[in-house]
């Protein structure tokens, strides 16, 4: 049994073919081309769908394959409208309809969620949460992303925008977050604003070896420069990393205080930074979650599925 995943992104579009294991069989993909109608993005995604079946010798419509949407911004699956995603221009959008009119998969057979909470769910089905009875998933990019999946349901929320887990607020009237709030988890531990602390350190410091790595330049420094330069025995970024990492673990002990998962994984490019990460992020979340003293511990890893995540959620999605 074949089921279709498709990754909605603000860049690309991503659908993958997957079986009966939640393994990709074939993945092809496509730029989502954002300034254009949600129409034309919707149709490309039908098309796309066709295709990487056709590839596998298989039939969208006659071979009865369902079909799962990830898709940034609040969507509604009841409805199945996209009913606001501001990178990719759609409002009360109803994709779910669209979709079906294009490919000719009925609609009862399409299923859509939000892109983050799908990654959650594909890490929980076939990835580094796989088994675990309570998941939790933050994504460290842009922003802060997650997912909450609790016997392999997600957890959205009564109008399906729950688990906005980067607009906690971990410092009362603190930095200021894109939503509109101050202090939120996102403002500062999002990739985002490891680089913008990176660069207020900068300018008060200018660090001859971020100098050097950056050409003088701020607006060089990227989300790599803080533990690149802290390895190579910058103190200001020791400092910078050390303060990220403080509110990196205030924000995880507290999903930890609430949720009390198995499992709680860190997906997005920091992770990649590996030991000098963890290690001092796991030691920081010991000390702050209630439940120190308890034998049973929430398993702080690295997410495994990458950029396929959100195409294995999404086919878990519509398998329900």
């Amino acid at each position: 049994m074949y089921t279709i995943g498709i990754d909605l992104g603000g860049t690309h579009i991503a659908v993958g073919l997957v079986d009966e294991n939640y393994n990709i069989v074939k993945k092809i993909s496509a730029p989502t081309l954002a300034q254009r109608g949600p129409e034309e993005i919707t149709k490309d995604m039908a098309l796309l769908s066709k295709k990487v079946c056709e590839e596998c010798g298989v039939d969208l419509v006659r071979d009865g394959v369902k079909v799962g949407i990830a898709s940034p911004g609040t969507v509604n699956p009841k409805t199945g409208l996209i009913e606001y995603a501001n990178n990719i221009k759609m409002r009360d959008f109803p994709v779910v309809k669209l979709f079906s009119e294009f490919s000719g998969v009925k609609e009862a057979d399409i299923s859509i969620g939000n892109d983050a909470n799908l990654a959650a769910l594909g890490e929980a089905t076939n990835g580094a949460a796989k088994g675990a009875e309570i998941a939790v998933m933050i994504t460290l990019g842009t922003g802060v992303g997650g997912g909450v999946v609790i016997d392999g349901k997600l957890l959205t929320g009564c109008a399906f925008g729950g688990a906005e887990l980067g607009h906690m607020v971990i410092e009362y009237n603190g930095r200021q977050c894109s939503c509109g709030r101050r202090g939120c988890f996102e403002a500062y531990s999002s990739a985002t604003a490891l680089v913008a602390l990176t660069r207020e350190k900068y300018a008060e410091t200018h660090s001859p070896i971020v100098t050097e790595m950056c050409d003088g330049d701020p607006m060089k420094i990227g989300g790599k420069t803080a533990f690149a330069a802290m390895r190579k025995g910058c103190k200001a970024s020791a400092e910078v990393v050390d303060y990220y990492i403080k509110h990196l673990a205030c924000g995880i002990a507290n999903l930890i205080n609430i949720f009390q998962p198995n499992v709680l994984l860190i997906g997005g490019g920091v992770c990649n930074e590996g030991d000098p990460l963890l290690l001092p992020l796991r030691a920081e979340v010991a000390k702050e979650v209630y439940s120190a003293d308890n034998v049973l511990k929430t398993d702080i890893r690295i997410a495994t599925l990458g950029n396929d995540a959100g195409i294995i959620g999404a086919a878990a999605l519509v398998r329900g």
